[in-house]
């Protein structure tokens, strides 16, 4: 600011000798004075249009809850602490929760109404660009079910012994309020209390334990960067157990005592598979690994939650393979947009058959010549999607994970296995903890290879039909 004030002394001094026959100048504009604004309702991802806020960006989320899943009720109260990133006289925050009892900004009460999914805030005082602050939210009730355009569902799912709770592509604003897209990374604390004889699973590490008055407070904490959708607390009866990889990496794993027997073979290679992913894909991104398998039938799914995928059945070892392998490539590098899915699910797709190779079953190129893959007919409609844009409802279909994944092993055939293994390993290290988007893995990709791949990629993810020459 100094050198600031100085320069404009010495040229406002300039301007005096040289126009002082000239009529005075008009002042100077202050571009130091705030300029309020209210920042963007969404980040305008056209798969989810309310997804997502701006002129913030999320740093910490502390969520604090009980739950009575008797009742279903949920008593919680969310701290965000925030920097807005433009003067603010008013955001929003994303969220389908429960009624809200209190809301204040630094303490100071502020106004607030909701608007479908958005929350939007009053802030008295105004929030000046560059400034930190800290939001509590205050709410109870029943958080919902969320149904996504696929009819699959998220969010808060009730079990016949507490709760489920995978959060993508939209699940999260059901239980805390917050920034919900991929690009709003922040840190996490969660302090669940639940009845004793239940178990509450978050993200991170435990930090605490602690039972009293019948009830039991889980503290977990989440210190690297994490998207909004890959949080969770799921609570139940579980069998927990913990232990660690070769290299020293805690794993704490959480499996429903009536699916342990058939859970038991696929935890335990757990540690396996962390090792293997490591050595090609280079060091596990996060301080922590695990599971957490329960009984949720009406989801159906598996998801690759932050540190501790979730699975709402007995997974198999190549469905456990796949989660893991989101832990580089979905969760530390993360998508910008929803339309570039494949970056997640073809990665951690063509884990899978990495590992099944790796554990003696079909090689990659088998995989890929079967017939759920390649081997399927030109006439597919599955070659008439465009694997960089399935749309909102076939995001979690076929094309993404299969035609993602014949993409990559195409790509492997291409730049040869020395490239394409350094270009796994560098996407991970160079975009670890950040947001990415295809453009940004081709131009990876023809840097780390020294080809020209603009033809390549175009038949493979940008063009409808089925590839025959690349």
């Amino acid at each position: 600011m100094r050198s600031r004030t100085l320069r404009g002394a010495a040229v406002a001094a300039g301007l005096c000798v040289l126009t002082s026959a000239q009529p005075a100048l008009a002042a100077p504009v202050d571009h130091g004075k705030p300029r309020y604004s209210a920042g963007a309702p969404s980040v305008g991802d056209p798969y989810f249009p309310d997804e997502g806020n701006g002129g913030f960006d999320v740093r910490h989320y502390d969520i604090a809850f009980s739950y009575d899943p008797a009742a279903k009720r949920m008593d919680a109260t969310t701290t965000i602490t925030a920097v807005a990133t433009q003067d603010l006289d008013q955001f929003d925050l994303d969220f389908r929760g429960p009624d809200i009892s209190s809301l204040t900004i630094d303490r100071h009460p502020a106004a607030f109404r909701r608007e479908g999914q958005e929350l939007i805030v009053t802030p008295r005082p105004k929030l000046k660009a560059g400034t930190s602050f800290t939001v509590i939210v205050k709410y109870a009730g029943t958080p919902p079910v969320i149904t996504d355009p696929d009819d699959s569902i998220e969010g808060w799912v009730p079990t016949e012994d507490g709760a489920f709770v995978p959060g993508e592509p939209q699940g999260s604003p059901a239980w805390y309020p917050g920034s919900d897209h991929p690009t709003d990374k922040a840190t996490f604390t969660f302090h669940a209390t639940v009845p004793e004889a239940l178990t509450a699973v978050g993200n991170g590490q435990l930090l605490s334990q602690r039972t009293s008055n019948g009830r039991t407070t889980f503290v977990w904490d989440s210190t690297e960067p994490m998207a909004t959708y890959l949080a969770t607390v799921t609570i139940g009866k579980f069998q927990v157990a913990q232990s660690a990889t070769r290299s020293g990496i805690p794993i704490y794993t959480a499996v429903d005592p009536q699916l342990a027997s058939r859970s038991a073979a696929t935890v335990a290679r757990i540690p396996d598979i962390i090792e293997y992913f490591s050595s090609i894909f280079g060091p596990y991104p996060f301080a922590s690994a695990g599971a957490i398998i329960d009984r949720a039938p009406d989801v159906g799914y598996a998801l690759e939650s932050q540190t501790k995928p979730i699975f709402s059945s007995a997974p198999d070892l190549s469905t456990m393979a796949h989660e893991i392998a989101h832990q580089w490539y979905g969760d530390s590098v993360s998508l910008g947009r929803w339309s570039d899915i494949w970056l997640n699910e073809g990665f951690a797709t063509y884990a899978e058959w990495i590992w099944t190779e790796h554990n003696g079953g079909a090689t990659a190129q088998q995989t890929f010549d079967s017939a759920g893959n390649y081997g399927r007919a030109a006439t597919s409609a599955f070659w008439q999607t465009v694997t960089t844009d399935p749309g909102p409802v076939d995001m979690f279909g076929n094309v993404p994970y299969d035609r993602g994944a014949m993409t990559l092993h195409a790509l492997r055939g291409k730049i040869g296995d020395a490239a394409f293994f350094r270009l796994l390993k560098e996407w991970a290290a160079k975009h670890r903890y950040g947001n990415v988007s295809t453009a940004d893995f081709v131009r990876e990709a023809q840097k780390v290879s020294g080809m020209d791949l603009r033809s390549f990629f175009d038949v493979w993810l940008f063009q409808k039909g089925k590839p025959s020459a690349w």
